[in-house]
């Protein structure tokens, strides 16, 4: 089994069925050691990419309350080097932020060349939020839609890869996790009153979300549904996608600068 990135014909319904897997997957010892092997290539080819420095890596990941963003971050990324990797976190905008356009402060978290990016929460917050709350009327969401493929286009071009993941998690699930961030005391810290005020709107976000990604996915920067209620399957079905565009681009080490041919060592 395979992601398969959202396009026109895409069936994006987002019930609560399709935050479950379809389809035959490993479980148990299977999928833990095949979730092993995805990250360990994402780390191998991470090397590379650093040394090749042609490309960035820009992973978005974006989902409900309790979808699990902090924990993907955790377990596809955790054995990529530190010192090549990024992660960026965006709230609410400062009052500087809301001085600027709304793409500013995204386009000063882009990662460099070599270097891994990783979105937790991102410029979809300016719309998917906005709209649902009707802060801003539909044109001006509309809008946003447009800059935002044309942001996305922009970095492409200029040679950042783009994989955009929506996490998408049940009402059943949601409610399971974040009655769990109410009783365990490791997690309350994670809870907030804001996580039911958007709970009573899951209607209004998941059209929001359907429209947002049939809008945005695009060749350069596509989006993939991720079913979400596992979380063991949620982590290897998004390595797997992540090791096997990083396996399409032709990775490979600088040649040595002829000036250092010929030198020994003594």
């Amino acid at each position: 089994m395979k992601l398969k990135s959202v396009t026109g014909k895409t069936p994006l319904a987002l019930d609560d069925d399709d935050a479950r897997v379809r389809g035959r997957v490993e479980t148990g010892k299977a999928l833990a050691k095949a979730t092993d092997e995805e990250v360990d290539r994402i780390s191998d080819l991470q090397r590379v990419f650093y040394a090749d420095a042609r490309h960035a890596l820009l992973i978005v990941l974006q989902g409900r309350d309790a979808a699990g963003k902090d924990g993907t971050v955790r377990h596809v990324f955790s054995a990529v080097n530190p010192q090549g990797c990024s992660v960026t976190s965006f709230k609410v905008p400062t009052d500087l932020e809301k001085s600027h356009d709304f793409l500013w402060r995204i386009h000063q978290a882009v990662p460099a060349r070599g270097m891994f990016g990783i979105f937790n929460r991102s410029h979809y917050e300016d719309v998917l939020v906005p709209r649902v709350h009707e802060w801003i009327s539909r044109a001006e969401c509309e809008r946003r839609y447009r800059e935002i493929v044309e942001f996305e286009r922009m970095l492409s071009a200029q040679g950042t890869v783009i994989l955009k993941f929506m996490l998408h998690i049940s009402a059943d699930e949601q409610k399971r996790r974040l009655n769990e961030r109410l009783t365990n005391p490791k997690k309350n810290w994670k809870f907030r009153a804001g996580d039911l005020d958007d709970r009573e709107r899951w209607d209004a976000f998941t059209e929001a979300y359907r429209d947002a990604l049939r809008e945005t996915s695009t060749k350069d920067a596509p989006w993939f549904v991720v079913p979400a209620d596992d979380k063991k399957v949620r982590n290897w079905l998004i390595a797997k996608t992540i090791a096997e565009r990083l396996d399409t681009l032709d990775l490979r080490y600088p040649e040595a600068d002829p000036s250092i041919k010929g030198i020994e060592i003594v």
